[in-house]
C-alpha cells in the first residue's frame, strides 16, 4: 500500500469515527442469533450544547432476559410488556418482559457515556439481518431522536437520526 493511500485511509478512518461518535450506536455492532449479548449503547454528546438528563432504549421483539447495569448517580427503570410471540429460555415460555431500559441522570453536552444491558438474542431472530434499538436521548432542552430505521436495502448512514443497529449473525458450530 502506498503511504499516500495509507494516510487517506486513516483520515477516513478518522472522520467515520468521529461522525459515528456523533450518535448513539453500539461498541459490539454484531452478535450471533442464540446467544447472549452486552449491548453498550454509546452517546458522544449532549444535544446542542444541552446536558442530557435521560436515556431511553426501547427493546426489539426476540430480545429477551434483559438486565440492565446500574449507573452511579443515575436512576434506573425498566418498562415492562407482553412480546408479539412467546419465547423458550431455558424450559420456560416467555410471554412478557423488558421492552424499553430507562437510565435518569444527567451528563454534561460536551462528555460521552455508556450504558450497558446483557441479553439473550433468541434463536429465532433472523441471521444476516441488523436488529434495532431505537434509542431517545433526552436533553435538559431538547433531544435526540435516534429512532429512525433503515428501509430494506437503505444505507443507514443516509439517515439524520439512526437507530443503533446490531448484525445478527448466524450461530457459530464451535461457540457454546
Amino acid at each position: 500500500m502506498k503511504i499516500s493511500h495509507f494516510v487517506s485511509a486513516c483520515v477516513f478512518a478518522a472522520a467515520a469515527g468521529t461522525v459515528a461518535n456523533a450518535h448513539a450506536t453500539l461498541e459490539v455492532k454484531e452478535a450471533e442469533v442464540g446467544s447472549y449479548y452486552k449491548a453498550v449503547v454509546r452517546v458522544g454528546h449532549g444535544c446542542d450544547g444541552s446536558a442530557t438528563k435521560s436515556m431511553r432504549v426501547q427493546i426489539p421483539e426476540g430480545v429477551l432476559s434483559v438486565k440492565p447495569m446500574p449507573k452511579p448517580g443515575w436512576t434506573l427503570e425498566t418498562v415492562n410488556g407482553a412480546y408479539e410471540n412467546s419465547y423458550d429460555l431455558h424450559g420456560r415460555t416467555m410471554t412478557e418482559g423488558v421492552k424499553e431500559v430507562v437510565w435518569t441522570g444527567e451528563l454534561a453536552a460536551p462528555h460521552f457515556d455508556e450504558f450497558v444491558f446483557m441479553a439473550k438474542l433468541d434463536k429465532s431472530l433472523p441471521a444476516g439481518e441488523m436488529l434495532f434499538f431505537p434509542t431517545v436521548q433526552s436533553c435538559f432542552e431538547g433531544e435526540n431522536p435516534w429512532v429512525e430505521i433503515p428501509a430494506k436495502g437503505q444505507d443507514p448512514h443516509e439517515l439524520k437520526k439512526p437507530a443503533p443497529g446490531l448484525m445478527l449473525t448466524a450461530p457459530n458450530a464451535h461457540s457454546h
